[in-house]
């Protein structure tokens, strides 16, 4: 899969490597961001645990954060950064799209303030 813009994470190493940087809760998932001096693209990962329901459930899910992260990531994300959007349950399904990608524009500008 592809996305305009962003290249996919896909090797556990790098999620793991996420998990380790900053992060930044929004009601509807949470944004990990670190600095990668190793690539000179923006690279983003998707993630959503057994808690966030079934496989429909973590799907729909999965594919509305790809959505946000196409239309907000690929303009306001950061060239040599690895981002990784982890669902939530019950909220990343339903919270209106709009909030959602309003809530990944504002998480992205604390990330890059601090």
């Amino acid at each position: 899969m592809t996305l305009p813009g962003l290249t996919i994470l896909t090797k556990r190493a790098d999620f793991l490597a996420a998990a380790r940087a900053r992060r930044v809760s929004r009601p509807a998932f949470t944004l990990q961001m670190r600095a990668n001096a190793d690539v000179d693209e923006i690279r983003v990962g998707f993630t959503c645990s057994k808690k966030v329901g079934n496989a429909v459930a973590r799907n729909r899910a999965k594919r509305r954060l790809r959505e946000a992260a196409r239309l907000v990531l690929a303009a306001a994300g950061k060239s040599g950064h690895d981002y990784v959007l982890i669902g939530r349950r019950d909220t990343t399904a339903t919270r209106p799209f709009a909030q959602m990608c309003d809530d990944l524009e504002s998480a992205l500008a604390e990330l890059h303030t601090k």
